[in-house]
């Protein structure tokens, strides 16, 4: 989650700690008024959309021998296949398995550069989402536009082999990204028989914007992806499977008991999902230091009316709805969760304990090493396995 980059969005006159201390319903909550801007400011990022920024430094790059250098992060020694962008998104790079680790620099195998100038790349950033389109695999795609509530939403639509099948994949993508993250779960789905939908949604750079350009960590997105499952059931589908990366975990959880055609939900594959908001965000202040109390504080802002005035959402969050590992009851397909235990950004630990409420329909496939929504990058056959003994298991 990347620090806000502008001012709270407050009314004149209206000090932030005020705002703050309102929302948080005690001014004993904002124990000073920097620490109220330090939760305004955590508060208003929380719900802000942002683009990623280049985090590894690009040491240098060898054309004549494919490898390229770069200082050595949690990322950047993963083993496994890997996009490199880079130069702010201006170039595009597949890089391979790490060849050398030494003095601070890692040598790794580059694959193919697919745009931009690596030799004159000085930052860039590790990134699991691998593909750039699906007809890179060698599948007829569709461009369609899933009409939602704030207006035509980009998706590729990929039929599956036989054009009879009824069967139906939605996958959605997680937050900071675009419907690209997800091109790595087509093969497996297709294999199994699906058509394969990768949408987007409101604020992600592709869809429309939403009234108040806010994301709501999956508490109104979902309607989106409810719009592309009628769009599926209006082209065929009667067996529809749910696949949410990350924030679209939360996003496809929330479908399962509220969207339009949820009788024809039959399963939900989740990769490094966000199931416990509450646990992601106390992991991502601990791990910037953001004292607890601070973090409380925006807690109730983004969940309180008055918090508005600071964050600009139209309508406050409600994190106990986000939250299945409290509504582990309300669960009713099959769900299949594959998490690292060292994701770096989403804690496993709410995915163990949702597994662990409900081992009747929940399965957990652990991961270790590959960090958040990398584990395809980082261990493509067991990934793929997982998926197809999940689908297989359950008859879907």
């Amino acid at each position: 989650m990347s620090p806000a980059s502008t001012r709270p969005n407050v009314r004149p006159n209206v000090p932030v700690w005020a705002v703050v201390a309102l929302a948080a319903g005690t001014a004993a909550t904002v124990v000073t008024a920097a620490g109220a801007v330090v939760a305004a400011l955590t508060s208003r990022a929380i719900v802000t959309p942002s683009l990623p920024v280049d985090d590894v430094r690009i040491l240098g790059y060898d054309e004549a021998g494919g490898t390229v250098d770069l200082a050595v992060t949690a990322d950047s020694i993963l083993p496994g296949l890997y996009s490199l962008r880079f130069s702010a998104d201006t170039g595009h790079a597949r890089i391979g398995e790490v060849l050398s680790v030494s003095d601070g620099v890692v040598r790794r195998s580059v694959l193919t550069v697919d745009y931009g100038d690596l030799s004159r790349a000085r930052n860039g950033r590790i990134s699991g989402w691998y593909y750039i389109h699906p007809s890179e695999l060698g599948v007829a795609v569709e461009e369609v536009g899933v009409p939602t509530a704030v207006g035509p939403a980009p998706a590729w639509y990929v039929p599956a082999v036989d054009p009879a099948s009824t069967k139906w994949v939605v996958q959605v993508h997680g937050r900071g990204v675009r419907r690209g993250e997800t091109i790595r779960a087509l093969p497996v789905f297709h294999e199994h028989g699906y058509h394969v939908l990768h949408i987007s949604y409101r604020n992600d750079g592709e869809a429309p914007r939403s009234a108040d350009g806010r994301y709501a960590l999956g508490d109104t997105e979902w309607e989106d992806l409810d719009s592309a499952i009628t769009w599926a059931v209006e082209h065929g589908a009667r067996d529809v499977v749910l696949m949410g990366w990350s924030m679209g975990g939360a996003i496809s959880l929330q479908a399962m008991g509220r969207a339009r055609h949820r009788e024809l939900i039959r399963g939900i594959a989740l990769e490094s999902p966000a199931v416990d908001w509450r646990e992601v965000l106390r992991f991502q202040g601990r791990a910037r230091r953001v004292p607890e109390l601070v973090g409380d504080a925006a807690f109730a802002t983004i969940t309180h009316a008055p918090g508005r005035l600071v964050t600009g959402q139209q309508h406050p969050l409600d994190l106990d709805r986000l939250d299945f590992v409290k509504r582990s009851d309300e669960v009713d397909v099959p769900v299949l969760l594959m998490h690292s235990d060292d994701d770096g950004y989403v804690p496993s630990g709410a995915s163990r304990k949702l597994a662990e409420a409900r081992p009747d329909l929940v399965t957990f496939v652990p991961f270790s090493i590959a960090r958040h929504t990398k584990l395809w990058n980082y261990d493509r056959v067991k990934w793929n396995r997982a998926i197809s003994d999940w689908l297989t298991a359950n008859g879907l």
